[in-house]
């Protein structure tokens, strides 16, 4: 049974790897911050596993998960920030930059700064939706009927695009 449960878990983390540390990403505030926040998520992941009753997709489970990690982390994060003062770190990186990619990044640095902006309800909700996560999934993992979604992501990208338009 726990080979059986291993192999589910990775085969599930090839497909959903990416996706998860995105979501994670919008929840942390540096790299290293969301690569531990990632961990973590595993962590839970994998001790969840015998919990899987398969109602939903794996995949709809771990994104669950995830968001549920997410939010508590964030939580803590908020407390601990009345407590100490953090300091950021210094990241120096190679970039090698095209012409047209700068303002793709440019673009996408915009979007990801006004997604964090977001209240945490609606980061959830457009974290799935950049995913590619159809409604009726978003509506599974939120525990939200799908016309509320669809509504949600509506004002979401009203409220994105004119964060985006006053940043660039």
């Amino acid at each position: 049974m726990k080979k059986e449960q291993e192999t589910i878990f990775l085969r599930a983390l090839e497909n959903h790897r990416e996706k998860l540390f995105r979501i994670c990403s919008i929840y942390a505030k540096d790299d290293q911050d969301a690569r531990d926040l990632f961990q973590e998520v595993l962590v839970h992941i994998w001790s969840s596993m015998n919990s899987f009753k398969a109602k939903s997709s794996i995949g709809t489970w771990m994104f669950r998960i995830t968001l549920n990690v997410c939010l508590r982390f964030k939580s803590k994060d908020t407390k601990n920030q009345n407590r100490f003062i953090r300091l950021d770190s210094i990241t120096i990186a190679n970039f090698e930059y095209e012409e047209n990619r700068e303002g793709e990044n440019e673009k996408l640095n915009g979007l990801r700064k006004c997604v964090k902006e977001l209240n945490e309800a609606d980061k959830a909700i457009v974290a799935l939706y950049l995913e590619g996560l159809a409604y009726k999934e978003i509506s599974s993992v939120l525990g939200l009927s799908e016309n509320h979604i669809a509504v949600k992501i509506k004002r979401i990208k009203t409220k994105l695009l004119n964060c985006i338009n006053k940043t660039l």
